[in-house]
Order: C-alpha cells, then structure tokens, then sequence
C-alpha cells in the first residue's frame, strides 16, 4: 500500500491514526477529574505536537541517515517562521503561500550553510553550524531588525498590504491566518459526559502536513540515496577511498533537513503569525537533538514520539507546582505530605528540564535506541512470553 512495504505501511498508518485521533487520545481524564491537567488535547499543544514532530522527522534524515550532527538546525526554523509571517503581511493571509515560500527560504539558507560547514565533519561540522545559527540569531535580532522586527518580533499588522486580498477583514480587526476563508484558530468542542474533545482546523492542516513529511521520510530512507546516506554514515572515509565523491549527498541530505525546518516555521507562523529572533537560539536546536535521540535516532517514527514526549514535559509537566502537589498528598499525614512535596518541588514546575535530563540520562545509558527500542524490547518480550505460553509441556516426547 502506498508502495510501501507492510512494516513500513503499519508505521504510516500508526501515525495516520495518532493524528486523527489525537483530540480523543490527549484528553483521557474527564474535564472535571484531578487528572485532567494531565489532558493535553488542546489546540495550540496539539499544534506544537505535529510542527515539531516535522522538525525533527526533518533533522533526523540528517542527523540519523548521515550521522552528521548539527547544533544550528533553528536557524532554518526561524528563516522558515520569518518568511511565512512576511507572505502573511504582503501576499495574502491564506496560509499556503506562506508555508510554500517559508520551505523554499528555509531551503536556499540550508544550501548556503550547508555547502560550507560540509567541508569539515565530526565535532568541526557541528561548531560551524553552531556558529552560524548564532548568527542568525543576532543578526534577527538586533542588526536586521526593519526585516525582522528585533527582539519584539515580526508580526502582522491592520495596515499590511496583503496584495491579493486586501488591508483588512470586513471587522476592522486584523485578519486571522486562514485556509480558502476558513480560519487556523477555528475549533468545535464536542462534550461527552465528563469529557471534552476539541477539534480545531490548524491543527488538522498541520497533521495532514505532518503526515506527508513522515511519507516522504519512508521514502527517502528506503530509497537508494537513502542507502548510499546510510553508507556515509557506516565508513565515509572507505567510501571515498572507492572513488565515490561523498558531499553531494551529504549536502542534499542537509538541504532537506533545511527545508523541513523551514516548513514547520511556516506551519508555527501560520497557526500564530508572529516570528521572533528566540525561534534561532541554539536552545531551540538543542531541543530537536533531545527529540531525535529520546525517540530514537536513524527511526522512523521515533522523532515523532521523541517530539511528543518533550512538548508533553514542558507544557504539561511543567504546570505542575507545590499546590498541585499538596492536593496528590493531602490523605497523608502533613509531615510526610510536606515531606514528599519538598522532595519533589526541585522536579516540577520551572525544574521541569531537570526531570527531562533525568530521563535523558536514563535513555541514552539503558536504551541507546531512544523509545522506539523501549517499545521493541516490550514487544520481544511478551512475543518471548507468548511463544513459551503456546509451546508443548517438556515432559510430552514425541512420537516415534
């Protein structure tokens, strides 16, 4: 199906059911329960779920095929977010000019980075691209800033051009970002019982883009320039000692990481049209490393998974604090409860990144392969245990 193999057709359809689904999936607890600040099936959280899933599907053909480590991978994020939010102001508020010309830009910046911090590999390939994201950082936010709008933003505005249709809405408010007149910040709630589902058409736009990336990301890793990234990545050098010149590859490789980057800073832009210098900074690149390498580097899915687990810990984790805490224990007696909060307060709220390194520790020292190998040591498992479940009892011989 698809032309695909079944494994990989299995994968796709895995991914095709999480987003349908999501609004059902993230919001488990009823809206009322304790638990429900544990629900994360609202619109902008979901947004941000497939964007950076896109992201880093994007870095992972990069990073995970070639083995290529790159520290400035926002760089192109932010390019990306730039470019959508100026088509926003000066062509037209529908999204797909936007997010078309962000991938292109995002593109054409990957190309030139690419060709010269491809001359170096290893730790120098990783500074150089450092390094020139920092760039980009500054010159957004500061030298650039009639282009970029500085260390406030980039925006659109009432008085914006907008060429092909026209200044304003018919309210005299600023127009919302919207898809042939149906808006990206449009939602229906559905309410079952204590439930509440939230269906909201960003998001919908986002995880149709989200799902093509991922088909895309089959295909080139399947396909034989995908292989030929693999061998790269397996003993560059022996490659190039056949004859077989290396760096178009890698740059192609480079360039398309670019250009998923940049599509998701055009799907940021367009489910919010505002782009900030912030979006470039090298924490911001560190964070799609973090995705790549929890969910499981040189993956499939597992950027995806990877991606989810981080926006899931920094906007719900996070929220939780000492009062929220105080409510878990309060059937306790108030010296362990004040016990059992102090403990844990280091861990929660604005300490939510030491949980996450925690848990990044624990990945890389006993799962190298990140939750995709997590998931695949669950399953040997119980295929382990089925298999002695379905065998002959040892004292049954066999007849003669």
């Amino acid at each position: 199906m698809f032309g695909l193999n079944a494994k990989d057709t299995r994968l796709l359809l895995i991914v095709i059911g999480l987003v349908v689904f999501a609004p059902f999936l993230m919001n488990p607890f009823p809206t009322d329960s304790g638990l429900a600040q544990f629900n994360a099936g609202y619109p902008d959280l979901m947004q941000r779920f497939v964007i950076f899933g896109i992201f880093a599907i994007g870095f992972n053909i990069l990073f995970g095929l070639t083995g290529y480590l790159s520290f400035g991978h926002a760089a192109f994020l932010g390019a990306g977010s730039y470019a959508a939010v100026w088509m926003l102001k000066l062509l037209t508020i529908n999204v797909i000019p936007a997010i078309l010309i962000s991938t292109l830009v995002a593109g054409a910046f990957a190309l030139l980075i690419g060709f010269i911090s491809l001359r170096r590999s290893g730790i120098y390939f990783s500074i150089l691209t450092l390094a020139f994201a920092q760039m980009a950082f500054a010159l957004a936010a500061s030298v650039l800033t009639p282009i970029t709008g500085g260390e406030t933003g980039l925006q659109t505005a009432l008085n914006d051009p907008r060429i092909l249709d026209g200044a304003a809405s018919g309210t005299g408010n600023i127009p919302a970002p919207a898809l042939f007149g149906l808006e990206m910040r449009d939602s229906w709630d559905w309410v079952v019982g204590g439930w509440s589902f939230t269906f909201n058409a960003g998001y919908y736009l986002a995880g149709l883009f989200m799902i093509g990336a991922f088909y895309l990301s089959i295909l080139i890793f399947r396909s034989p320039f995908g292989l030929m990234l693999k061998a790269i990545k397996t003993n560059q050098t022996r490659l190039n000692y056949t004859g077989l010149n290396s760096r178009p590859y890698t740059l192609a490789a480079f360039v398309i990481s670019g250009m998923y980057a940049g599509l998701a800073g055009g799907l940021m832009a367009s489910m919010d049209p505002l782009a900030g210098a912030e979006r470039m900074q090298w924490t911001a690149s560190g964070e799609v490393v973090l995705m790549a390498i929890l969910g499981g580097a040189g993956t499939l899915i597992g950027p995806v998974l990877g991606a989810g687990f981080i926006k899931y810990f920094e906007n719900i984790f996070s929220k939780i604090n000492d009062n929220v805490l105080h409510q878990w224990f309060a059937f306790m007696p108030d010296g362990i409860e004040n016990f059992l909060v102090t403990i844990l307060h280091p861990f929660v709220g604005k300490g939510w990144h030491l949980t996450l390194g925690l848990v990044f520790m624990l990945v890389v020292i006993f799962l190298p392969g990140g939750l995709v190998e997590g998931g695949q040591r669950i399953g040997r498992l119980f295929s382990r245990k089925k298999k002695t479940d379905d065998s002959p009892n040892a004292d049954t011989k066999p007849a003669e």
